[in-house]
């Protein structure tokens, strides 16, 4: 079966992820990972990208972002992914691809979805054993919503605005919801929606983006409606 396209709307939340060809390293060091976090912040504003989280792993990374356009999504995953490959294989003496082909994205209810994601993004590290707190994890962006540094590339989500009225209150409430953690069928839930570009969030919500586009949005059931029982 052909993959569906991407679903890409402008004004809505997207759950984006992309992974190294055969889960191969894309990040070796800290030169590494602060040149992806230049691209990603310097090319975001010339894209109309607004990044509301993001986690960069060995193997691959997140991003939680709101694009303003149609176009501004996949155009800035095209720059950022072309310009670091560029010079990922110029440093490291390698050719050919980097990328386990094209990015997978999905769209989420923000109201229902947001701050679980910010969650589910700072636990990444902990879950694969590299870090024992998201806070000790420097390539995420934990610190910077829970106050511990200023991260550029971040554009905070109404939903994040909502967790207190002074930035202490959202920084406090936010620590505390990453320390709570999510559920496994959220965190599930979560992880099949952007491996599969399906939307996440209520059927209305759900119901309400599908009338916006002809591409399905939610996973459908397997295999032909059945019958109608005879009378």
């Amino acid at each position: 079966m052909a993959r569906l396209p991407r679903l890409t709307l402008p004004g809505h939340l997207h759950h984006v992820l992309q992974r190294g060809n055969n889960r191969q390293p894309i990040f070796a060091d800290r030169e590494d990972y602060e040149t992806m976090l230049a691209l990603l912040a310097d090319n975001a504003p010339r894209h109309g990208i607004a990044v509301h989280a993001y986690v960069l792993m060995g193997n691959h990374f997140h991003l939680l972002a709101t694009p303003s356009t149609a176009d501004g999504l996949p155009q800035w995953m095209q720059a950022v992914g072309r310009r670091y490959v560029q010079y990922f294989n110029r440093r490291h003496g390698r050719t050919g691809t980097l990328w386990e082909g094209r990015y997978r994205c999905a769209i989420l209810e923000p109201e229902r979805y947001l701050v679980p994601a910010m969650v589910y993004l700072d636990w990444n590290p902990v879950r694969a054993g590299l870090a024992a707190q998201p806070a000790d994890y420097p390539w995420s962006s934990h610190a910077h919503w829970v106050g511990l540094r200023n991260d550029r590339l971040l554009t905070p989500h109404a939903q994040y605005w909502a967790l207190g009225n002074t930035p202490f209150a959202r920084e406090a409430a936010y620590a505390q919801r990453v320390q709570v953690g999510i559920g496994s069928a959220e965190q599930q839930a979560l992880t099949d929606s952007a491996l599969g570009g399906w939307a996440l969030g209520s059927p209305e919500f759900v119901e309400a983006l599908q009338q916006r586009t002809p591409r399905r949005v939610a996973r459908g059931r397997a295999g032909r409606p059945p019958a109608a029982r005879p009378e």
